[in-house]
């Protein structure tokens, strides 16, 4: 699962060297231009900083787009960490700026690598992270004394409910994960006597499902 995951939401942290701020954001991004999208607009978040650390990567390995510069720092102290510490994180589809505001003391080489890095580590260890699946969505039609065992069948199966229209019978349409549908069909057919059909209307649908923190360690 972890080469599938991705941020689940924006994040941000920050961090103090030498009276330097160094503030670190991180965020979703499934392209290119959604990536300087989200760059642009840290930029112009914090127009006086003296450095916006740009690095992103964009798909998963073995495809993944990588992509860091500097920004006006010495060659090799800024993007280039930034970028490591994202490629060891497990992450996918996410972008990190590292804002950096002056604070009047040289940090060398040396100082600059290890305050990019460590800025991209803080802000990761808050980024709540998701995982991409391949899920397909569901559709049944079934009456009413059934809805509550095929709410709970769709539960075990870690699938979520996505419409349910009460009329005649109940019309329910859910979205499950592609690995678990072979299992609730035939735990659909068992507890209707195989007189419910599971649909599906939409097939291999690439979604993100939030995971607890404790899964990313």
């Amino acid at each position: 699962m972890g080469s599938r995951q991705v941020p689940a939401r924006e994040a941000r942290a920050e961090i103090r060297v030498a009276n330097s701020r160094f503030i670190a954001a991180a965020a979703p991004v499934f392209s290119v231009d959604e990536a300087r999208a989200f760059i642009a607009r840290i930029k112009s978040e914090f127009p006086d900083a003296v450095h916006h650390v740009p690095a992103y990567l964009i798909g998963h390995e073995p495809a993944v787009i990588a992509h860091c510069t500097d920004d006006r720092e010495p060659s090799g102290t800024a993007g280039r960490p930034t970028l490591a510490v994202l490629r060891g994180s497990g992450l996918g589809d996410v972008a990190v700026v590292v804002t950096r505001y002056f604070g009047g003391t040289k940090l060398g080489t040396g100082g600059l690598v290890r305050a990019y890095g460590d800025a991209t580590r803080a802000v990761l260890a808050v980024l709540p992270r998701a995982v991409k699946i391949s899920a397909h969505t569901v559709m049944m039609v079934a009456p009413y004394s059934l809805f509550e065992r095929l709410r709970r069948a769709i539960i075990a199966n870690q699938g979520t409910i996505v419409e349910q229209d009460f009329a005649a019978d109940v019309t329910i349409v859910a979205q499950l994960a592609e690995e678990r549908f072979p299992q609730f069909r035939s735990a659909v057919r068992q507890l209707s006597g195989d007189t419910i059909q599971v649909e599906i209307v939409k097939a291999n649908l690439t979604v993100t499902v939030p995971i607890a923190p404790s899964a990313t360690e």
